[in-house]
């Protein structure tokens, strides 16, 4: 029998795999500036029994049979897993894992702060205090934003662990309203965080925050386009931390350039890196921020060892801590 072995797409840290390197043979992507090309990965995960991804790491057809058939396990550095081709994997008994909950606060936290930036135009109000646009005595309303406090929140997905984290600190700045949107009804939602079970027509029209929780599927891919758009408020902002192909990204910036909606924050976007000629970087009633929903030391170190304890139970045919 094969000895089993497994790749690791992404330069992480020596420490993390003492124990599981004298168990396995490993190899690791070497180059911490640059993501693994498409090429490489396919010949460096050939004849590996496991393999641990991320995000930016396409796991398809393509990449299986490249593998070949001893591939039994593959462990993404995510929550998402919209980056493999579950389907396939499960037709040819691979096992995937992932890293749920350890992040959840650490988005939670970023979604708060994101908001919080947009609604009071904090980076805009930094950028015009940097250039000398302070103006001499008192704006009356230089810089003015808007409040959580009185206002109506949506939260598309809110059900779900993130949308449940960001709402429960939402409630501590007193919006007059939050409502969510979920596959269904959830009774403690309302119980619990006195939170309102909405359609999207309903949450996009009388929302005065969205905010994007949702997992990414075929039914959430472009959730939200032009025709979401026009049913907002104008003074309507909308905040996504989720996966950016949830919301069309030319639409959106069409309705910001228009005025359709008031602002936008954003941590993540139909293509990643952003393209340094995209649109949105020429508007200022949009925040953007790059993917570091999940960028606390510490949480990114729990993620680390969940995706490798993940790996080590499937190569040793155990059931994974969190199986996709």
């Amino acid at each position: 029998m094969a000895t089993k072995s497994f790749f690791v797409t992404k330069n992480l840290p020596e420490k993390f795999f003492k124990n599981i390197s004298k168990k396995f043979p490993m190899e690791m992507w070497p180059n911490s500036n640059e993501e693994i090309p498409r090429q490489k990965l396919l010949e460096r995960v050939s004849g590996k029994t496991g393999l641990l991804c991320t995000l930016s790491d396409r796991i398809d057809r393509q990449l299986l049979d490249a593998a070949g058939p001893q591939l039994k396990c593959i462990s993404t550095l995510s929550v998402g897993y919209d980056h493999i081709d579950i389907d396939e994997c499960k037709r040819r008994g691979i096992v995937v894992g992932n890293t749920p909950d350890v992040l959840t606060d650490t988005v939670a936290e970023l979604t708060i702060a994101l908001l919080l930036a947009t609604i009071r135009r904090l980076f805009e109000a930094n950028q015009a205090l940097r250039q000398g646009k302070w103006p001499a005595g008192w704006g009356h309303f230089f810089m003015c934003g808007s409040m959580i406090k009185g206002s109506h929140i949506g939260v598309i997905g809110g059900s779900g662990r993130i949308g449940r984290s960001v709402i429960k600190r939402l409630r501590s700045f007193e919006p007059a309203k939050i409502s969510y949107t979920s596959r269904q009804e959830y009774p403690e939602m309302f119980r619990e965080f006195n939170a309102e079970f909405y359609p999207l027509d309903r949450l996009l029209i009388e929302s005065d925050i969205i905010i994007v929780c949702c997992s990414l599927n075929d039914s959430t891919r472009r959730l939200i386009s032009t025709e979401q758009f026009k049913r907002m408020k104008s003074t309507s902002v909308i905040i996504n931390t989720s996966r950016g192909s949830c919301i069309d990204q030319q639409a959106l910036y069409e309705a910001l350039k228009s005025r359709k909606i008031a602002a936008a924050g954003l941590d993540v976007y139909e293509q990643e890196p952003i393209s340094m000629d995209d649109p949105l970087l020429s508007l200022d009633n949009v925040v953007l921020l790059p993917h570091i929903g999940s960028a606390a030391k510490s949480t990114r170190e729990q993620m680390i060892q969940m995706a490798l304890d993940n790996l080590e139970a499937g190569l040793e045919d155990r059931p994974l801590l969190a199986s996709v």
